[in-house]
Protein backbone atom coordinates (compact mmCIF):
# COMPACT_ATOMS: atom_id res chain seq x y z
CA UNK A 1 0.00 0.00 0.00
CA UNK A 2 1.11 3.56 -0.68
CA UNK A 3 2.09 5.69 2.32
CA UNK A 4 1.34 8.95 0.61
CA UNK A 5 2.32 11.36 3.37
CA UNK A 6 5.82 10.10 4.13
CA UNK A 7 8.94 11.78 2.73
CA UNK A 8 11.03 9.56 0.48
CA UNK A 9 13.74 9.00 3.11
CA UNK A 10 11.23 7.35 5.46
CA UNK A 11 10.92 4.37 3.10
CA UNK A 12 14.65 3.52 3.57
CA UNK A 13 15.05 2.88 -0.14
CA UNK A 14 18.20 1.25 -1.48
CA UNK A 15 20.68 2.42 -2.65
CA UNK A 16 20.40 4.97 0.14
CA UNK A 17 22.78 7.57 -1.28
CA UNK A 18 21.12 7.56 -4.72
CA UNK A 19 17.61 8.00 -3.34
CA UNK A 20 18.81 10.65 -0.88
CA UNK A 21 20.07 12.76 -3.77
CA UNK A 22 17.00 11.99 -5.86
CA UNK A 23 14.80 13.28 -3.03
CA UNK A 24 16.75 16.54 -3.03
CA UNK A 25 16.48 16.78 -6.83
CA UNK A 26 12.68 16.33 -6.66
CA UNK A 27 12.48 19.52 -4.60
CA UNK A 28 14.16 21.58 -7.34
CA UNK A 29 12.05 22.79 -10.31
CA UNK A 30 13.87 21.88 -13.56
CA UNK A 31 11.69 22.27 -16.66
CA UNK A 32 13.48 22.22 -19.98
CA UNK A 33 15.11 25.58 -20.76
CA UNK A 34 14.61 26.61 -17.11
CA UNK A 35 17.37 24.61 -15.45
CA UNK A 36 18.94 27.55 -13.57
CA UNK A 37 18.11 26.23 -10.09
CA UNK A 38 19.35 22.69 -10.70
CA UNK A 39 22.52 24.10 -12.30
CA UNK A 40 23.10 26.21 -9.17
CA UNK A 41 22.52 23.12 -7.02
CA UNK A 42 25.14 21.13 -8.97
CA UNK A 43 27.63 24.01 -8.75
CA UNK A 44 27.10 24.28 -5.00
CA UNK A 45 27.60 20.52 -4.72
CA UNK A 46 30.95 20.78 -6.54
CA UNK A 47 32.09 23.59 -4.21
CA UNK A 48 31.00 21.65 -1.12
CA UNK A 49 32.99 18.58 -2.16
CA UNK A 50 36.02 20.52 -3.42
CA UNK A 51 35.64 19.13 -6.93
CA UNK A 52 36.87 20.81 -10.09
CA UNK A 53 34.01 21.77 -12.43
CA UNK A 54 33.33 23.75 -15.58
CA UNK A 55 30.18 25.28 -17.08
CA UNK A 56 29.90 26.12 -20.76
CA UNK A 57 27.87 28.82 -22.48
CA UNK A 58 24.87 26.51 -22.94
CA UNK A 59 24.72 25.71 -19.22
CA UNK A 60 26.18 22.20 -19.44
CA UNK A 61 28.35 21.18 -16.50
CA UNK A 62 31.27 18.80 -16.12
CA UNK A 63 32.62 17.80 -12.70
CA UNK A 64 36.00 16.05 -12.59
CA UNK A 65 36.99 13.63 -9.86
CA UNK A 66 40.45 12.04 -9.59
CA UNK A 67 40.85 8.28 -9.45
CA UNK A 68 40.71 6.49 -6.14
CA UNK A 69 43.99 5.16 -4.78
CA UNK A 70 45.44 2.40 -6.91
CA UNK A 71 43.26 3.24 -9.93
CA UNK A 72 45.20 6.19 -11.29
CA UNK A 73 46.25 4.35 -14.47
CA UNK A 74 42.75 3.32 -15.49
CA UNK A 75 41.17 4.81 -18.58
CA UNK A 76 39.13 7.92 -17.86
CA UNK A 77 35.33 7.60 -18.11
CA UNK A 78 32.53 10.08 -18.73
CA UNK A 79 29.27 9.51 -16.86
CA UNK A 80 26.49 11.52 -18.53
CA UNK A 81 22.88 12.47 -17.84
CA UNK A 82 20.57 15.42 -18.49
CA UNK A 83 19.30 17.96 -15.96
CA UNK A 84 15.83 18.79 -17.32
CA UNK A 85 12.60 16.83 -16.97
CA UNK A 86 9.36 16.48 -18.89
CA UNK A 87 6.63 18.50 -17.16
CA UNK A 88 3.28 16.77 -17.63
CA UNK A 89 0.34 16.60 -15.23
CA UNK A 90 -3.23 15.44 -15.16
CA UNK A 91 -5.70 18.22 -15.92
CA UNK A 92 -7.30 17.99 -12.47
CA UNK A 93 -3.98 18.37 -10.63
CA UNK A 94 -2.85 21.77 -9.35
CA UNK A 95 0.91 21.94 -9.81
CA UNK A 96 3.32 24.62 -11.04
CA UNK A 97 6.46 22.99 -12.45
CA UNK A 98 8.25 26.35 -12.26
CA UNK A 99 8.00 26.52 -8.47
CA UNK A 100 6.48 23.41 -6.88
CA UNK A 101 8.43 20.33 -5.75
CA UNK A 102 7.49 16.91 -7.10
CA UNK A 103 5.33 15.05 -4.57
CA UNK A 104 6.49 11.44 -4.42
CA UNK A 105 5.14 8.27 -2.81
CA UNK A 106 5.86 4.56 -2.81
CA UNK A 107 3.42 1.94 -4.01
CA UNK A 108 4.70 -1.60 -3.79
CA UNK A 109 8.02 -1.74 -5.67
CA UNK A 110 7.43 1.57 -7.46
CA UNK A 111 8.27 5.19 -6.70
CA UNK A 112 5.60 7.48 -8.17
CA UNK A 113 4.51 11.14 -8.23
CA UNK A 114 1.09 12.53 -7.31
CA UNK A 115 -0.53 13.34 -10.65
CA UNK A 116 2.63 14.60 -12.37
CA UNK A 117 5.70 13.25 -14.08
CA UNK A 118 8.19 11.93 -11.54
CA UNK A 119 11.35 13.20 -13.23
CA UNK A 120 13.25 9.93 -12.79
CA UNK A 121 14.00 10.59 -16.46
CA UNK A 122 16.75 11.64 -15.90
CA UNK A 123 16.80 12.64 -12.23
CA UNK A 124 17.91 9.18 -11.22
CA UNK A 125 20.94 9.59 -13.50
CA UNK A 126 21.78 12.88 -11.79
CA UNK A 127 21.42 11.23 -8.38
CA UNK A 128 23.68 8.31 -9.32
CA UNK A 129 26.42 10.65 -10.51
CA UNK A 130 26.22 12.79 -7.37
CA UNK A 131 26.33 9.68 -5.16
CA UNK A 132 29.55 8.56 -6.87
CA UNK A 133 31.10 12.02 -6.77
CA UNK A 134 30.39 12.43 -3.04
CA UNK A 135 31.61 8.96 -2.04
CA UNK A 136 34.99 8.17 -0.52
CA UNK A 137 34.78 4.38 -0.80
CA UNK A 138 33.72 3.67 -4.41
CA UNK A 139 36.54 2.30 -6.54
CA UNK A 140 37.00 4.07 -9.88
CA UNK A 141 39.52 5.57 -12.26
CA UNK A 142 39.51 9.23 -13.37
CA UNK A 143 35.91 10.45 -13.81
CA UNK A 144 34.23 13.24 -15.74
CA UNK A 145 30.55 13.64 -14.81
CA UNK A 146 28.66 15.57 -17.49
CA UNK A 147 25.24 17.14 -16.89
CA UNK A 148 23.51 18.51 -20.00
CA UNK A 149 20.62 20.94 -20.33
CA UNK A 150 17.45 20.93 -22.43
CA UNK A 151 17.59 17.32 -23.57
CA UNK A 152 13.83 16.85 -23.61
CA UNK A 153 12.90 19.68 -25.97
CA UNK A 154 15.62 19.42 -28.57
CA UNK A 155 18.89 18.06 -27.11
CA UNK A 156 20.11 21.65 -27.10
CA UNK A 157 22.80 21.17 -24.47
CA UNK A 158 24.48 18.28 -26.28
CA UNK A 159 24.11 20.08 -29.59
CA UNK A 160 25.75 23.29 -28.37
CA UNK A 161 28.53 21.58 -26.40
CA UNK A 162 31.94 22.43 -27.85
CA UNK A 163 34.55 19.79 -28.64
CA UNK A 164 37.02 19.48 -25.77
CA UNK A 165 34.45 19.95 -22.98
CA UNK A 166 35.47 16.48 -21.78
CA UNK A 167 38.45 14.33 -22.70
CA UNK A 168 37.53 10.72 -21.85
CA UNK A 169 37.16 8.18 -24.65
CA UNK A 170 34.58 6.03 -22.83
CA UNK A 171 31.08 7.41 -22.18
CA UNK A 172 28.36 5.80 -20.07
CA UNK A 173 24.98 7.41 -20.65
CA UNK A 174 22.60 7.01 -17.67
CA UNK A 175 19.36 7.83 -19.49
CA UNK A 176 17.87 4.43 -20.37
CA UNK A 177 14.75 2.97 -18.84
CA UNK A 178 14.89 -0.83 -18.96
CA UNK A 179 17.01 -2.67 -16.40
CA UNK A 180 18.66 -5.73 -17.90
CA UNK A 181 18.99 -4.08 -21.30
CA UNK A 182 22.17 -2.47 -22.60
CA UNK A 183 21.71 0.10 -25.35
CA UNK A 184 24.29 0.61 -28.07
CA UNK A 185 22.27 2.65 -30.60
CA UNK A 186 19.35 5.06 -30.93
CA UNK A 187 17.18 6.78 -33.51
CA UNK A 188 17.69 10.24 -34.87
CA UNK A 189 14.85 12.75 -34.90
CA UNK A 190 13.39 15.92 -36.37
CA UNK A 191 10.30 18.05 -35.68
CA UNK A 192 7.85 19.25 -38.32
CA UNK A 193 5.78 22.24 -37.23
CA UNK A 194 2.75 23.55 -39.11
CA UNK A 195 1.23 26.99 -38.53
CA UNK A 196 -2.26 27.99 -39.65
CA UNK A 197 -3.38 31.61 -39.77
CA UNK A 198 -7.11 32.08 -39.20
CA UNK A 199 -9.59 34.94 -39.31
CA UNK A 200 -11.90 35.21 -36.30
CA UNK A 201 -15.54 35.38 -37.37
CA UNK A 202 -18.75 36.27 -35.62
CA UNK A 203 -20.56 33.35 -34.02
CA UNK A 204 -23.43 32.32 -36.33
CA UNK A 205 -26.88 33.34 -35.15
CA UNK A 206 -29.10 30.88 -33.25
CA UNK A 207 -26.01 28.92 -32.16
CA UNK A 208 -25.24 27.00 -29.00
CA UNK A 209 -21.75 26.13 -27.83
CA UNK A 210 -20.42 22.79 -26.66
CA UNK A 211 -17.16 21.55 -25.19
CA UNK A 212 -15.74 18.18 -26.25
CA UNK A 213 -13.15 16.57 -23.96
CA UNK A 214 -10.94 13.51 -24.38
CA UNK A 215 -8.92 12.42 -21.34
CA UNK A 216 -7.69 9.40 -19.41
CA UNK A 217 -5.35 8.10 -22.11
CA UNK A 218 -2.08 6.39 -21.23
CA UNK A 219 0.05 8.62 -23.46
CA UNK A 220 3.73 7.96 -22.95
CA UNK A 221 7.10 8.49 -24.59
CA UNK A 222 6.85 9.01 -28.34
CA UNK A 223 9.95 6.86 -28.83
CA UNK A 224 9.68 4.08 -26.25
CA UNK A 225 5.89 3.73 -26.37
CA UNK A 226 5.01 4.49 -30.00
CA UNK A 227 4.69 0.77 -30.79
CA UNK A 228 2.37 -0.01 -27.87
CA UNK A 229 -0.88 0.80 -29.74
CA UNK A 230 -1.93 3.73 -27.56
CA UNK A 231 -4.57 6.22 -28.59
CA UNK A 232 -3.77 9.81 -29.56
CA UNK A 233 -6.17 12.35 -28.00
CA UNK A 234 -5.84 14.73 -30.96
CA UNK A 235 -6.77 11.99 -33.40
CA UNK A 236 -9.78 10.96 -31.32
CA UNK A 237 -11.16 14.45 -30.80
CA UNK A 238 -10.61 15.35 -34.45
CA UNK A 239 -12.52 12.27 -35.53
CA UNK A 240 -15.69 13.65 -33.97
CA UNK A 241 -15.08 17.25 -35.11
CA UNK A 242 -14.48 16.12 -38.68
CA UNK A 243 -17.62 13.99 -38.76
CA UNK A 244 -19.71 16.72 -37.14
CA UNK A 245 -18.50 19.15 -39.78
CA UNK A 246 -19.65 16.82 -42.56
CA UNK A 247 -23.15 16.45 -41.11
CA UNK A 248 -23.87 19.83 -39.52
CA UNK A 249 -22.77 23.45 -39.55
CA UNK A 250 -20.22 22.82 -36.80
CA UNK A 251 -17.88 25.80 -36.32
CA UNK A 252 -14.67 25.46 -34.33
CA UNK A 253 -13.75 28.10 -31.76
CA UNK A 254 -10.74 26.43 -30.11
CA UNK A 255 -8.78 23.18 -30.02
CA UNK A 256 -6.13 22.30 -27.46
CA UNK A 257 -4.45 18.90 -27.40
CA UNK A 258 -1.14 17.52 -26.18
CA UNK A 259 1.80 19.48 -24.81
CA UNK A 260 5.21 18.11 -25.67
CA UNK A 261 6.83 17.09 -28.94
CA UNK A 262 8.12 13.83 -27.45
CA UNK A 263 4.97 12.71 -25.65
CA UNK A 264 1.95 10.93 -27.11
CA UNK A 265 -0.95 13.32 -26.34
CA UNK A 266 -3.22 12.11 -23.52
CA UNK A 267 -5.81 14.90 -23.32
CA UNK A 268 -7.57 17.27 -25.71
CA UNK A 269 -10.45 19.75 -25.57
CA UNK A 270 -12.40 21.59 -28.25
CA UNK A 271 -15.08 24.26 -28.11
CA UNK A 272 -17.41 24.60 -31.07
CA UNK A 273 -20.79 26.00 -32.00
CA UNK A 274 -23.76 24.35 -33.66
CA UNK A 275 -27.18 25.60 -34.73
CA UNK A 276 -29.56 25.12 -31.83
CA UNK A 277 -31.93 23.02 -33.98
CA UNK A 278 -29.13 20.51 -34.71
CA UNK A 279 -28.04 19.98 -31.12
CA UNK A 280 -30.12 16.83 -30.61
CA UNK A 281 -28.88 15.17 -33.80
CA UNK A 282 -25.29 16.13 -33.06
CA UNK A 283 -25.55 14.67 -29.55
CA UNK A 284 -26.81 11.39 -31.02
CA UNK A 285 -23.89 11.41 -33.50
CA UNK A 286 -21.52 12.00 -30.60
CA UNK A 287 -22.94 9.05 -28.65
CA UNK A 288 -22.53 6.77 -31.67
CA UNK A 289 -18.93 7.83 -32.33
CA UNK A 290 -18.06 7.60 -28.64
CA UNK A 291 -19.42 4.05 -28.52
CA UNK A 292 -17.33 3.15 -31.56
CA UNK A 293 -14.16 4.59 -30.03
CA UNK A 294 -14.76 2.93 -26.66
CA UNK A 295 -15.20 -0.39 -28.42
CA UNK A 296 -12.05 0.06 -30.49
CA UNK A 297 -9.88 1.03 -27.52
CA UNK A 298 -11.48 -0.87 -24.62
CA UNK A 299 -8.43 -3.11 -24.09
CA UNK A 300 -5.60 -0.67 -24.87
CA UNK A 301 -7.09 2.41 -23.13
CA UNK A 302 -9.21 1.23 -20.18
CA UNK A 303 -9.50 4.69 -18.54
CA UNK A 304 -10.40 6.61 -21.71
CA UNK A 305 -13.15 9.19 -21.08
CA UNK A 306 -14.94 11.29 -23.74
CA UNK A 307 -17.49 13.91 -22.70
CA UNK A 308 -19.65 16.56 -24.38
CA UNK A 309 -20.93 19.49 -22.31
CA UNK A 310 -22.81 22.75 -22.82
CA UNK A 311 -20.74 25.94 -22.43
CA UNK A 312 -21.29 29.65 -22.95
CA UNK A 313 -20.91 31.00 -26.47
CA UNK A 314 -17.31 31.85 -27.43
CA UNK A 315 -16.27 35.30 -28.62
CA UNK A 316 -15.63 34.03 -32.14
CA UNK A 317 -15.25 31.00 -34.39
CA UNK A 318 -12.45 30.51 -36.93
CA UNK A 319 -13.06 31.09 -40.61
CA UNK A 320 -14.45 28.16 -42.59
CA UNK A 321 -11.47 27.60 -44.95
CA UNK A 322 -9.06 27.30 -42.01
CA UNK A 323 -11.58 25.14 -40.14
CA UNK A 324 -11.67 22.64 -43.02
CA UNK A 325 -7.91 22.80 -43.63
CA UNK A 326 -7.11 22.13 -39.99
CA UNK A 327 -9.50 19.22 -39.46
CA UNK A 328 -8.69 17.58 -42.80
CA UNK A 329 -4.95 17.77 -42.23
CA UNK A 330 -5.20 16.43 -38.68
CA UNK A 331 -7.23 13.51 -40.00
CA UNK A 332 -4.71 12.81 -42.78
CA UNK A 333 -1.56 13.37 -40.74
CA UNK A 334 0.17 10.03 -40.08
CA UNK A 335 0.80 8.98 -36.50
CA UNK A 336 2.53 5.92 -35.10
CA UNK A 337 4.92 3.29 -36.43
CA UNK A 338 5.85 3.71 -40.09
CA UNK A 339 8.42 0.91 -40.43
CA UNK A 340 10.06 -1.81 -38.31
CA UNK A 341 13.77 -2.57 -38.47
CA UNK A 342 14.89 -5.39 -40.77
CA UNK A 343 18.19 -5.73 -38.91
CA UNK A 344 17.04 -5.82 -35.26
CA UNK A 345 13.88 -7.81 -34.58
CA UNK A 346 11.23 -5.91 -32.65
CA UNK A 347 12.91 -2.50 -33.05
CA UNK A 348 10.88 0.36 -34.51
CA UNK A 349 12.86 1.86 -37.36
CA UNK A 350 10.71 4.88 -38.29
CA UNK A 351 7.78 6.61 -36.59
CA UNK A 352 5.95 9.92 -36.33
CA UNK A 353 4.07 11.54 -33.46
CA UNK A 354 1.21 14.03 -33.87
CA UNK A 355 2.17 15.75 -30.64
CA UNK A 356 0.14 18.91 -30.02
CA UNK A 357 -2.33 21.47 -31.35
CA UNK A 358 -2.39 24.93 -29.78
CA UNK A 359 -4.23 28.18 -30.50
CA UNK A 360 -1.56 30.84 -29.98
CA UNK A 361 -1.36 34.63 -30.27
CA UNK A 362 -1.89 36.60 -33.47
CA UNK A 363 -4.74 34.35 -34.64
CA UNK A 364 -2.51 31.36 -35.29
CA UNK A 365 -2.80 27.63 -34.71
CA UNK A 366 0.39 25.67 -34.06
CA UNK A 367 0.55 21.95 -34.84
CA UNK A 368 3.69 20.16 -33.62
CA UNK A 369 4.78 16.76 -34.87
CA UNK A 370 7.95 14.74 -34.27
CA UNK A 371 9.60 12.13 -36.51
CA UNK A 372 12.19 9.51 -35.56
CA UNK A 373 14.20 6.95 -37.52
CA UNK A 374 17.31 4.83 -37.21
CA UNK A 375 17.86 5.53 -40.92
CA UNK A 376 18.70 9.16 -41.74
CA UNK A 377 17.09 9.10 -45.19
CA UNK A 378 13.91 7.55 -43.77
CA UNK A 379 13.79 10.27 -41.10
CA UNK A 380 13.83 12.94 -43.80
CA UNK A 381 11.30 11.03 -45.90
CA UNK A 382 8.69 10.78 -43.13
CA UNK A 383 9.19 14.45 -42.20
CA UNK A 384 8.57 15.32 -45.86
CA UNK A 385 5.43 13.18 -45.84
CA UNK A 386 4.07 15.07 -42.83
CA UNK A 387 5.06 18.38 -44.42
CA UNK A 388 3.17 17.52 -47.61
CA UNK A 389 -0.05 16.86 -45.67
CA UNK A 390 0.02 20.28 -44.07
CA UNK A 391 1.16 22.05 -47.24
CA UNK A 392 -1.94 20.69 -48.98
CA UNK A 393 -3.87 22.35 -46.15
CA UNK A 394 -2.23 25.75 -46.78
CA UNK A 395 -0.16 25.76 -43.59
CA UNK A 396 3.30 27.25 -43.21
CA UNK A 397 5.93 24.63 -42.39
CA UNK A 398 9.13 24.68 -40.37
CA UNK A 399 11.53 21.88 -39.46
CA UNK A 400 13.80 21.74 -36.44
CA UNK A 401 17.51 21.18 -36.94
CA UNK A 402 17.03 17.59 -35.87
CA UNK A 403 19.59 15.32 -34.29
CA UNK A 404 21.56 12.32 -35.56
CA UNK A 405 21.09 8.71 -34.61
CA UNK A 406 23.71 6.53 -32.92
CA UNK A 407 24.80 3.58 -35.05
CA UNK A 408 25.37 0.38 -33.01
CA UNK A 409 28.92 -0.88 -32.47
CA UNK A 410 28.76 -4.57 -31.50
CA UNK A 411 32.57 -4.67 -31.07
CA UNK A 412 32.50 -2.04 -28.31
CA UNK A 413 34.94 -2.54 -25.43
CA UNK A 414 32.65 -0.89 -22.88
CA UNK A 415 29.84 -3.17 -24.07
CA UNK A 416 31.94 -6.26 -23.33
CA UNK A 417 32.94 -4.91 -19.92
CA UNK A 418 29.33 -4.12 -19.02
CA UNK A 419 28.04 -7.49 -20.25
CA UNK A 420 30.66 -9.29 -18.18
CA UNK A 421 29.76 -7.25 -15.09
CA UNK A 422 26.06 -7.97 -15.53
CA UNK A 423 26.60 -11.72 -15.90
CA UNK A 424 28.97 -11.81 -12.92
CA UNK A 425 26.58 -9.87 -10.68
CA UNK A 426 23.19 -11.25 -11.67
CA UNK A 427 23.94 -14.63 -13.27
CA UNK A 428 21.94 -13.68 -16.35
CA UNK A 429 22.69 -12.49 -19.88
CA UNK A 430 21.64 -8.86 -20.52
CA UNK A 431 19.76 -7.91 -23.66
CA UNK A 432 21.85 -5.81 -26.04
CA UNK A 433 19.83 -3.62 -28.37
CA UNK A 434 19.20 -0.21 -29.89
CA UNK A 435 16.39 2.10 -28.78
CA UNK A 436 13.88 4.05 -30.84
CA UNK A 437 13.96 6.98 -28.44
CA UNK A 438 16.54 9.71 -28.97
CA UNK A 439 19.65 9.84 -26.81
CA UNK A 440 22.37 12.47 -26.73
CA UNK A 441 24.95 9.84 -27.74
CA UNK A 442 24.52 10.53 -31.46
CA UNK A 443 25.40 14.18 -30.95
CA UNK A 444 28.41 13.30 -28.80
CA UNK A 445 29.65 10.86 -31.43
CA UNK A 446 29.45 13.58 -34.07
CA UNK A 447 31.83 15.78 -32.05
CA UNK A 448 33.90 13.00 -30.47
CA UNK A 449 34.05 10.32 -33.20
CA UNK A 450 36.43 8.16 -31.15
CA UNK A 451 33.96 7.66 -28.27
CA UNK A 452 33.11 4.16 -27.08
CA UNK A 453 29.60 4.43 -25.58
CA UNK A 454 26.91 2.46 -23.83
CA UNK A 455 23.63 3.43 -22.14
CA UNK A 456 21.83 1.68 -19.28
CA UNK A 457 19.58 2.53 -16.37
CA UNK A 458 16.87 1.28 -14.00
CA UNK A 459 13.36 0.41 -15.10
CA UNK A 460 11.15 3.47 -15.63
CA UNK A 461 7.60 3.02 -16.92
CA UNK A 462 5.26 5.70 -18.27
CA UNK A 463 8.02 8.23 -18.94
CA UNK A 464 6.81 11.62 -20.21
CA UNK A 465 3.40 11.11 -18.59
CA UNK A 466 1.90 11.43 -15.09
CA UNK A 467 2.04 7.62 -14.93
CA UNK A 468 5.85 7.77 -14.79
CA UNK A 469 7.16 5.41 -12.12
CA UNK A 470 10.58 4.14 -11.07
CA UNK A 471 11.09 0.51 -10.14
CA UNK A 472 12.95 0.48 -6.81
CA UNK A 473 14.63 -2.98 -6.94
CA UNK A 474 15.89 -2.28 -10.47
CA UNK A 475 17.51 0.93 -9.22
CA UNK A 476 19.68 -1.07 -6.84
CA UNK A 477 20.70 -3.40 -9.68
CA UNK A 478 21.48 -0.40 -11.90
CA UNK A 479 23.67 1.04 -9.14
CA UNK A 480 25.52 -2.23 -8.51
CA UNK A 481 26.13 -2.64 -12.24
CA UNK A 482 27.45 0.90 -12.61
CA UNK A 483 29.90 0.50 -9.72
CA UNK A 484 31.14 -2.85 -11.00
CA UNK A 485 31.70 -1.47 -14.49
CA UNK A 486 33.73 1.44 -13.08
CA UNK A 487 35.75 -0.99 -10.98
CA UNK A 488 36.62 -3.05 -14.06
CA UNK A 489 37.59 -0.31 -16.51
CA UNK A 490 40.98 -1.37 -17.93
CA UNK A 491 44.20 0.58 -17.62
CA UNK A 492 45.52 2.79 -20.39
Amino acid sequence: MAKNNLPMREYHLKPESVFRYFEEICKIPRPSKKEGRIIAYIEEFAHKHNLDYQKDDAGNLVIRKPATKGNENKQSVVLQCHLDMVCEKNSDVVHDFNSDPIQTYVEGEWLKAKGTTLGADDGIGIAAQLAILSSNDIEHGPLECVFTVDEETGLTGASEMKSGFFSSKILINLDSEDEGELFIGCAGGIDTIATFAYEPEKVPSDSVAMKLTVKGLLGGHSGDDIDKHRANSIKLINRFLWKGTQLFDLRLASLDGGNLRNAIPREATAIFTIHKDDKGKLTLTFENIRAEIYNEWRDAEPTLEITLDDVVLPEFVIDEPTHFDLLNSLYACPHGVIAMSRQLKGLVETSTNLASVKFIQDNQILVTTSQRSAVESAKIDISNMVESVFRLANANIQHSDGYPGWAPNTNSQILEITKASYIRLFKAEPVVRAIHAGLECGLFLKKYPYLDMISFGPTIKGAHSPDERLNIPSTLKFWELLLDVLKNIPEN
